[in-house]
């Protein structure tokens, strides 16, 4: 009997780690239905990704360019020429979740015939030369794409420009989440702690995200420096890894925390983390979403955040913004009312009437993929 090959999308990314669009895009991956739609990855490393082994389980496969520089712009360009060449028929969709270079393989892309989607993830490049780099590549990218999407009309403004968002050619996709993941399980939290040793006295405050600047990782530490003077309970989980890892850490212990701060690396065990913790904190300078905002909030956590985070983030009352132009003793005070403890209850509902369920945003996504 003859069995109907599904739809092949090529995904492109930096890097296949735990990042917010790498998670988010595995989440739809699995929740897709794989026998109409299959996603392959053309990620800019040799390098291992910690997603790389469950891409190729669930039937994608992994293709490789060199990362971009300005030095190597013939080559690049040349990767991707030989890349489609190879493979093109066996594609009509590339999807671009990276910005700096998308204008440079989209362009290649619709030479061989494909349809172009650029995702939005984020709402700021960073600072610095090569932040001003990259906005100038990202640039010419609203002329490119055929399709526009973002996970927020902040992330969307900034990368595709007011006029883009305003006449309905971007469409959001909502960074959904399996909300019933992270229900809160009081029995489960008490064995998470147990398991990490950590007692009903203790005061556990958690953050998830990439160590680097976007993050803020050091003003995350100055809070939790001032929050030790009031509450010698205090622990700090520090859940990712990145660049500064290692500054970070040089940071905790010249300020005397390293006792009190857990540098936990890459987990695949994020909701009972979550479980365990009494009140998420990020910090970040910007970010297009924020998808572990959501997560901290399904499991009905108290979630400080810098007020830079956008609104489609904010779903349930568990989310409290705070300026970052306030001093750490000001964010201190704000995380100790929660010392005591509060009620944590099941945001599922919250969560998908807001329309982050997952499984609606894969349906959706599969659906316009097989279009064409």
């Amino acid at each position: 009997m003859f069995c109907k090959e599904p739809k092949r999308v090529l995904h492109v990314m930096g890097k296949m780690d735990t990042g917010g669009a790498e998670t988010f895009i595995m989440n739809i991956y699995r929740n897709l239905d794989r026998t109409k739609v299959q996603f392959d990855f053309i990620v800019h490393t040799t390098e291992k990704g910690y997603y790389d082994d469950e891409i190729i389980s669930l039937g994608g496969k992994i293709f490789s360019v060199p990362k971009f520089t300005l030095k190597n712009l013939y080559s690049y360009v040349k990767a991707w020429n030989n890349f489609f060449k190879e493979y093109h028929s066996q594609y009509n969709i590339i999807h671009a979740h990276v910005r700096s270079t998308a204008a440079i393989f989209l362009k290649i892309a619709k030479k061989y015939g494909l349809i172009t989607i650029s995702h939005s993830h984020n709402t700021s490049s960073g600072n610095g030369i090569s932040a001003i780099i990259k906005n100038l590549l990202q640039y010419p990218l609203r002329y490119t794409a055929d399709y526009f999407f973002s996970c927020s009309k902040e992330a969307g403004e900034w990368l595709f420009g007011k006029k883009i968002v305003n006449n309905g050619r971007m469409k959001i996709i909502p960074n959904g989440i399996d909300a019933e993941k992270y229900t809160f399980n009081n029995f489960k939290r008490n064995m998470v702690r147990k398991e990490l040793k950590i007692d009903n006295k203790s005061f556990v405050i958690g953050h998830i995200g990439r160590f680097e600047n976007q993050k803020n990782h050091k003003f995350l530490v100055d809070i939790f420096k001032a929050i030790k003077k009031s509450n010698n309970e205090a622990i700090l989980i520090l859940i990712g890894d990145g660049h500064l890892t290692t500054t970070i850490k040089e940071k905790v212990k010249e300020s005397n925390l390293t006792d009190s701060v857990r540098f936990m690396g890459v987990r695949n065990d994020i909701p009972d983390l979550l479980l365990a913790m009494d009140l998420f904190l990020f910090p970040s300078f910007f970010e297009g979403f924020g998808i572990v905002a959501l997560e901290s909030q399904a499991s009905g956590l108290k979630t400080i955040v810098s007020d830079t985070l956008p609104e489609a983030v904010m779903v349930t009352d568990y989310i409290i913004p705070i300026s970052l132009s306030q001093p750490a003793e000001y964010w201190a005070n704000e995380i100790l009312k929660y010392r005591n403890g509060y009620d944590r209850r099941n945001t599922k509902g919250e969560i998908q009437e807001a329309g982050y369920d997952i499984k609606e945003i894969a349906n959706w996504l599969g659906e316009f993929y097989l279009k064409w």
